[in-house]
Formats: C-alpha cells, structure tokens, sequence
C-alpha cells in the first residue's frame, strides 16, 4: 500500500487554511493510503515558543485533528519529537546537503526578508528536519501545498545522493496535490496564518468569526453598496466555493453582480455556512476536550507505531552507513 506523511506544526488549534489545504485532505486519504500524520513541534521550535505553550498547543492541534476525521484506527497519528530517529537522521542527511540547495529555499528567504530577526540555524535547516519526517517512514507520497513543491523536491534530491553512496534505501517520493493549494487570509494579501493574524479558526464560535470577517478585504471594485461587484476577484469569494451551497453560491453571485447585495450581507451568509460546515466538528472537540487523558492515549499508541517503522529504518541506516549499533 502507497505510504503518506505529513506534518502539521502546532502552533494552536487549527485555522480554516489548514482544514482547507490539509486536514481535509488527511481524512480523505486514510481510505486509498497507510497514513502516517505527525504534530511537528519540533519544527515549531524554531519560533521558540515557551515550554507551557508548546504543549498545550500539542494538545490544541491533536483535538483538531481528531475532530476533523484524522482516525487512528485507520492512520498513525503522532508527535515528532516522541520518534528521536527524526533528529537523528536529519543529522546524517545535513551531510548529504549541500548548502546552494538551501540557500535556494525560498520560505526561509520569505520568513526572514521582514523580519531578519527570526533568522536562526533551525529554520534555516528546517527542510532537512523536514526531508527525515519523510525518509524514516520510507514514505511513497506526500500531500503538498503550493509552498510545499521546493521542499519536497529537496528531499528527494537528498534521497538520491544517499542512494549513491549508500545504495537503495530510500523511496523518491511524490507529490499528492492539494484540492485547495493556498487559502488566503482576510487581508485577501497572503496566505491564512496565524503569526500573520490573518486567520479564521476551525474552533471557533459564531462571533469569533463575524468578528473575523466583519474586517475582511473584499471586492476593491464595490467602493459603494450600489456599486455593482466581481466575485471572482473578492477573497471570500473563494471561502464560499468551499462552505457555501451550489445553489446559494448562484444567488450570491447573481445579488453581487447586480449589487442587490451587499458585502455585509455576503459576509453574513459565509458566517452562517462556516458555522454550519464546523459545528460536528466543534462538537466533536468538546467531547475530546473534556477527555484529555483519551487524547494522550492515542498519541502514545501512534508514537508507539511511528517508533517502530522509524527505529526499523534506522537500524538499516546505522548499518549503511557505518554506526555502530551495540
């Protein structure tokens, strides 16, 4: 069976971009792929959270995950850091990097180009760590966003020059696209993200999101409410076409082209259709909230999982490449 890994960093509980261009996409696939899904909080170290934070937002993410549909009876779903094989292959392939790949990495030129500040080895490194969560679970395929190609293609460059040393070992993996590559934020600007304040989360109650959306960038052409508007170049627009009825989405169109309604009345009728799309969701987090030793129980039963096929590969690894494994 075609083997799939991918990580999410926890920073908090999830936000409608990463149920759009991930979590979805998770649960979809449990059926067609061996699913192996990790809370990258070792990643999430690189923006030097405190120690409290880090793991309640462990916890936060894990909920999310669960109350979306990521099933541990179907997928290994663990934390990162509980598998030490991550960090100890992310070593052995650092050797195998050369340094013109990633200073071609353009997320960490993005990162840093506002905000030098922010610059430090780890996010530097950062696609090897990423590159290892792959590798040590010899994974076949790998769900990307439109960010994601330049990473993944990386790791399969390194994939290749540890096969030329060392032999086969390692799978190339491929791409799987994402339904959703990119979810904008509110600000219609840049992609949906929390650090950039920008985001709508899947937890959230009604207000929280009217609130959100009450402020959100919409179509630059409606400067006044009888102006006549174009929905294809409004960013809620999108929001829509993932939360919104056929139907509805059709009488939307029709009352913003003609400007028979307005953005407020848009943006009330997205509220309502999110609302509706993430109460089971919602509902399923408090159940898991109210049960938070359940929660650890099966991020110890995945850790178990992915320290098993982590410490298999590893051991094939040490021997490859020379370790001594006593």
């Amino acid at each position: 069976m075609k083997r799939i890994l991918s990580g999410m960093q926890p920073t908090g509980s999830a936000h409608l971009g990463n149920y759009l261009g991930a979590i979805r996409n998770w649960v979809d696939m449990q059926d067609e792929y061996e699913c192996f899904y990790s809370v990258v909080d070792l990643h999430a170290l690189t923006t030097r959270p405190s120690a409290e934070k880090l793991r309640s937002n462990v916890l936060e993410l894990t909920i999310a995950l669960l109350a979306s549909g990521v099933d541990p009876e179907r997928s290994v779903l663990f934390v990162q850091s509980a598998v030490k094989e991550h960090a100890e292959l992310a070593w052995i392939l650092s050797c195998h990097t050369v340094l013109g790949d990633l200073n071609r990495m353009t997320q960490f030129k993005e990162k840093t180009e506002d905000d030098p500040g922010v610059a430090n080895a780890g996010l530097y490194t950062y696609p090897i760590l990423q590159a290892a969560d792959i590798m040590v679970y010899r994974a076949t395929h790998v769900p990307v966003g439109e960010d994601q190609n330049q990473h993944l293609e990386l790791t399969r460059e390194v994939a290749r020059r540890f096969r030329h040393h060392y032999g086969e070992l390692f799978p190339e993996p491929a791409a799987v696209n994402s339904p959703t590559p990119r979810v904008l934020g509110v600000d219609g600007q840049t992609k949906m993200s929390k650090s950039k304040g920008n985001h709508i989360g899947l937890l959230e109650e009604a207000d929280e999101v009217m609130a959100k959306l009450r402020g959100a960038v919409t179509d630059p052409q409606r400067l006044r409410r009888t102006d006549p508007g174009c929905p294809e170049v409004c960013n809620l627009w999108s929001l829509h076409g993932s939360f919104t009825p056929d139907e509805q989405q059709k009488e939307i169109h029709e009352g913003c082209t003609t400007a028979t309604i307005g953005c407020v009345d848009c943006k009330k009728m997205l509220c309502d259709n999110i609302i509706a799309h993430t109460e089971p969701i919602r509902e399923r987090a408090r159940a898991l909230r109210a049960d938070p030793d359940g929660v650890m129980d099966v991020l110890r039963q995945g850790n178990e999982k992915a320290r098993a096929e982590a410490s298999a590969t590893m051991a094939l690894v040490r021997e490859r490449v020379g370790i001594w494994d006593v």
